[in-house]
């Protein structure tokens, strides 16, 4: 039995505490895909960009041809109560979905008739900002043309779970994930960026993965604070000559990368600035 973590769940009009089991073996999410969420964070009682959160998990829902029944406003104000269920200290992860419950008369298609919804709240410690290691992943993000790869849709994560694992059977905590013509795209489970000669570059969106909400506010930062921010088409090559390298997602925010294949980098200038400039915008000093 898994040990989970403390645990609130909204569904159907009230709390529950623990890890709530909400689907059943007909559930058309769980047998055919077609469930989306995104995640937030709550930090010191801060909860940076939630509102964009709550926004694209509609947005998400309506990609996948689901109805996103709860308004923004709604669902900030459920995760603020939510909160309220933990110490104050706690670092939370914030999980609004959507998904079809049945399928429709063609079986394949989930039923937008059927669209439940829930908000998980639970404990979850970010990671130390310690470096990782990446290397090039034989594997590659869909094209738009063969994925929902605008929404933030759950079918879309096995593809990067195996690029992960395939990562770690050679040593390496993540991995640089191409798209279709060999331009990188993002790692296995956030948004990357390099530094070169005091200029930030990181792959310019190109619909083959999500630009995320923290990558966008980071580079909103950067650029803010003078430092310059190139959207561009790089290469793997590019990664391997670069004087840094970080990342930024949801779950653990700016983090440094510190090995890429055989090379050794150290957290440098342009990542301490970039993590300091979000600490700041999220706790509201900036």
């Amino acid at each position: 039995m898994a040990d989970w973590s403390q645990t609130w769940t909204f569904y159907e009009g009230a709390w529950h505490e623990g890890n709530l089991p909400l689907w059943g073996v007909r559930t058309h999410a769980i047998w055919l895909g077609s469930s989306v969420f995104d995640g937030a964070r709550a930090f010191e009682g801060v909860t940076p960009d939630l509102d964009l959160h709550c926004a694209r998990v509609n947005d998400s829902a309506g990609k996948m041809h689901l109805k996103p029944v709860v308004p923004v406003e709604q669902w900030t104000e459920l995760v603020r109560d939510g909160i309220k269920r933990f110490s104050p200290d706690t670092t939370l992860y914030i999980r609004p979905m959507y998904w079809a419950e049945r399928a429709s008369t063609l079986a394949l298609p989930g039923d937008p008739e059927s669209t439940r919804w829930c908000l998980a709240v639970y404990d979850s410690p970010m990671r130390k900002p310690e470096g990782f290691s990446v290397t090039l992943s034989p594997y590659r993000r869909p094209s738009p043309d063969s994925a929902p790869v605008d929404a933030k849709a759950g079918c879309l994560y096995p593809n990067n779970a195996r690029a992960m694992f395939e990562a770690r059977s050679r040593g390496f905590d993540n991995c640089i994930v191409c798209d279709q013509l060999g331009n990188v795209a993002e790692l296995a489970n956030s948004n990357v960026f390099m530094a070169k000669d005091g200029v930030v570059f990181t792959p310019i969106p190109n619909g083959t993965f999500l630009a995320g909400i923290t990558r966008s506010r980071v580079i909103g930062l950067m650029r803010a604070a003078g430092i310059s921010v190139v959207e561009t088409v790089l290469r793997y090559r590019d990664f391997e000559t670069a004087d840094e390298l970080f990342a930024t997602g949801n779950a653990s925010k700016v983090l440094p990368i510190t090995r890429i294949g055989d090379r050794a980098l150290q957290p440098g200038p342009t990542y301490r600035r970039a993590r300091e400039l979000y600490w700041d915008y999220a706790h509201g000093r900036a």
